[in-house]
């Protein structure tokens, strides 16, 4: 009784199939809305950093929860999510505003072309 012959699978794919693509810009890159939520996202990642030293100086051994290593491990994230949130409410550094700013002014400059004024064709 003989086995019956099992095919080799086919893995030869064409060569363009298997090439890394060119990357794109996003589609919502530069708009007003993408720019404000980077700006905004910018705020708080600054405002975390300051905000990490603060509640590295709490004793987590009296916190609700007793401390311990989980609640080392999450502390960033909470950190960082109170961030998020005083930034979203508009009470964080203030920055948002000015990298905006700055964003629309990189934005302007690099549609006119030097010395002209003129948007670039």
């Amino acid at each position: 009784m003989d086995a019956p012959a099992i095919a080799a699978p086919a893995i030869a794919a064409p060569l363009a199939a298997t090439q890394p693509r060119a990357l794109r810009a996003p589609a919502a890159a530069g708009t007003d809305a993408a720019m404000r939520r980077a700006a905004q996202d910018f705020e708080a990642q600054a405002f975390a950093t300051l905000l990490q030293p603060v509640f590295a100086t709490v004793d987590v051994s009296r916190s609700r929860w007793g401390g311990g290593a989980a609640e080392a491990q999450w502390q960033p994230m909470l950190v960082d999510a109170y961030a998020a949130a005083a930034t979203r409410a508009g009470a964080g550094l203030g920055l948002a505003d000015l990298v905006l700013r700055e964003l629309h002014r990189i934005r302007a400059a690099a549609t006119t072309t030097p010395n002209t004024g003129e948007p670039t064709p």
